[in-house]
């Protein structure tokens, strides 16, 4: 479990660190529409940055949300099964689908970005030509750290197979209809005794 809380402790910090393009994209909005709308003066450069920045925290929170398991997955036949047989499935599906989408996607964004940094690649859309080869960077990286938590994930599948039980995940933000559930809960066990 060492290796799985440091990988998803990588994981966690990282999605936080770039968790801030959320307020870097939302005020670039505000004041390219400030601008745009009131001042009638819209800037060369808001557009591109909107788009690196949406793109960054896109592909550099994907092993976050796979360490929370926050990935969308269709379980409504598969949170009927039992724990073994969960991750016994989920142990078998990481190698058939995850690790060889993760290894193209590793493969190819390294091609794609080595080619942005020989060409010095600029964006084509913008009068502005704001630089990309930084942003391309990110896609064989955030793919490594897929790759990095996929490991950690398979190590979880492995621990649930021999105990029958999920281990724990490291502690972050809920999702507000939780809070709520376990609010729900809570009042529910202290009304009712015994539940």
């Amino acid at each position: 479990m060492k290796f799985v809380y440091a990988v998803e402790g990588l994981s966690l910090w990282v999605g936080r660190a770039f968790g801030w393009c959320i307020l870097i994209l939302t005020l670039s909005v505000s004041y390219e529409v400030f601008v745009r709308y009131v001042l009638n003066a819209p800037t060369v450069w808001a557009f591109d940055m909107m788009i690196q920045m949406y793109g960054a925290l896109f592909l550099m929170c994907g092993a976050y949300a796979l360490a929370q398991d926050t990935h969308v997955r269709a379980d409504v036949v598969y949170r009927l099964f039992p724990v073994r047989v969960q991750a016994t499935l989920d142990f078998v599906l990481y190698f058939l689908f995850f690790f060889p989408g993760i290894l193209a996607l590793v493969w190819f964004g390294y091609e794609i970005a080595s080619d942005s940094w020989r060409y010095k690649e600029v964006s084509f859309n913008s009068p502005a030509s704001i630089q990309i080869y930084f942003f391309k960077s990110l896609i064989p990286v955030s793919g490594a750290l897929l790759m990095i938590q996929g490991a950690a994930e398979l190590v979880r599948c492995v621990i649930a197979m021999r105990h029958g039980v999920w281990p724990e995940r490291l502690a972050d933000v809920k999702e507000t209809e939780d809070l709520l559930t376990e609010a729900d809960m809570d009042t529910i066990r202290s009304v009712i005794p015994g539940k």
